[in-house]
């Protein structure tokens, strides 16, 4: 005999959730209606129901539970999602986008749900929103382990997982090669063939084939100028007139330490782990590598600029990179006693760094791909940081060099222009799709 019908929600929703741990759908579908007949908005009964019209492929029905659904509990993602899904499948894509915008605006890690999203804006074609979605998808899969290959995508996925790859390799590539497209008017294809290349490089389209295995660019990598860890003088001739103002710019630095609440850390608000990847003592004193900024990212520090106005003035005749939200990176460097920072790569050879010596105690060196340079007042150095580098100060007292960026030399006119087009370029469609800032 069949067991009597109980008029009760909670009974209605036990039999539902009984029949789907006997993995009997077709019975659970059914307590689950004579639940809705009793609550009409009870949201796990609409997404089961929901879910069931969809594998039919009653898409129109799906929507109008989930509608329920949606209006009994706004604040809940899954059901914005599942809403989105349901509209897609419909081919209502301007709906599915606003769905799936408000789930992911509660729930932004959902990466499936922007994938989707990614699907519906493409449909409308918005060609530029849609490869922000797929990209933020496949960002924030790769966040967490997932859609890096086969065995970590959901079968069910991988062809669309695909396709939104290519999509933004294809996508992303165009939009930053477009960045320097009007230099070529000016120039000629010829004087950007090896930005070109770097694009490539970027892409992963083509082998860096970098020479020397000491260097190790984090983001991008510039192909067929010389690899070496340290540059001669002659190659920049302001040096002289760096070097010859060492002693009013130490005069504005010791003014400066006398008030070291202006000092900051030069890794900002760290974990002590994370700080510890980077960072060690050789005594008993934690390490400490703080900073006092003109240019931080390319952001003038007004402030800090008005209280050493001849630093500043000094800093603002030199060729320094200006590429908007990322270069300059101008700042007096001030490493405590006994810390060691440890061996660390930058991010691209296209620009190089220059340390002008202020205070240099005994037993303070810096090493840039396994060469020893020891510091000395007045005599500046100039390095490529895509080499592995490694810098000390095993002394009782503080060290302190001014530190800034310029283009390297080996660099043509046109070369430089198309690189800050091209990093301005990556850097404002990674800032449009929240993601983090990479100093170049």
């Amino acid at each position: 005999m069949n067991k009597p019908y109980d008029p009760n929600p909670a009974a209605s929703r036990s039999m539902a959730l009984d029949h789907l741990r006997r993995h009997d759908t077709d019975a659970a579908e059914h307590c689950f209606r004579r639940l809705l007949a009793l609550v009409p908005d009870d949201v796990q009964a609409l997404l089961f129901i929901a879910g069931q019209h969809v594998s039919r492929g009653e898409h129109q029905l799906a929507i109008g539970a989930l509608q329920v659904a949606a209006r009994a509990r706004p604040e809940d993602p899954t059901i914005w999602n599942q809403l989105g899904f349901a509209q897609s499948g419909a081919g209502d894509f301007a709906q599915a986008a606003d769905s799936l915008r408000r789930g992911l605006a509660l729930a932004p890690g959902v990466f499936v749900a922007r994938l989707q999203l990614g699907v519906a804006l493409e449909q409308l074609g918005q060609s530029h929103e849609a490869l922000k979605a797929y990209f933020m998808a496949i960002q924030g899969a790769h966040a967490q382990g997932r859609w890096v290959s086969d065995a970590t995508t959901a079968p069910g996925l991988r062809g669309a997982v695909r396709y939104a790859m290519n999509y933004v390799n294809k996508g992303r590539h165009q939009l930053f090669r477009a960045s320097f497209e009007p230099l070529r008017d000016r120039y000629g294809s010829a004087e950007l063939v090896r930005v070109e290349r770097s694009l490539a490089i970027y892409f992963g389209e083509r082998s860096a084939d970098i020479p020397d295995p000491r260097q190790k660019p984090k983001f991008l990598y510039f192909p067929d100028i010389p690899s070496q860890p340290f540059y001669p003088r002659e190659r920049f001739p302001w040096l002289d007139a760096l070097e010859a103002a060492t002693a009013t710019v130490r005069e504005e630095l010791r003014e400066v330490l006398a008030q070291s609440q202006q000092l900051e850390a030069f890794l900002g608000v760290q974990s002590p782990g994370q700080t510890k990847e980077l960072l060690d003592s050789s005594g008993e004193r934690p390490a400490s590598w703080d900073a006092f900024f003109f240019y931080r990212h390319g952001i003038r520090y007004d402030e800090h600029c008005l209280r050493c106005p001849q630093t500043t003035a000094l800093l603002d005749a030199l060729p320094l990179v200006r590429i908007r939200d990322h270069s300059p990176e101008t700042l007096f460097s001030v490493l405590s006693p006994g810390t060691h920072i440890l061996l660390h790569t930058g991010v691209t050879n296209t620009r190089l760094v220059t340390h002008l010596p202020l205070i240099v105690p005994n037993d303070c060196a810096i090493r840039v791909g396994g060469e020893d340079h020891v510091w000395q007042e007045g005599h500046c150095v100039t390095f490529d940081d895509t080499f592995e580098h490694e810098a000390w100060n095993h002394s009782d007292k503080t060290r302190v060099v001014l530190i800034l960026d310029t283009w390297n030399p080996d660099l043509s006119e046109a070369e430089r222009l198309a690189v800050t087009d091209l990093v301005e370029a990556i850097g404002d469609f990674n800032q449009s799709c929240e993601l983090p800032p990479v100093s170049a």
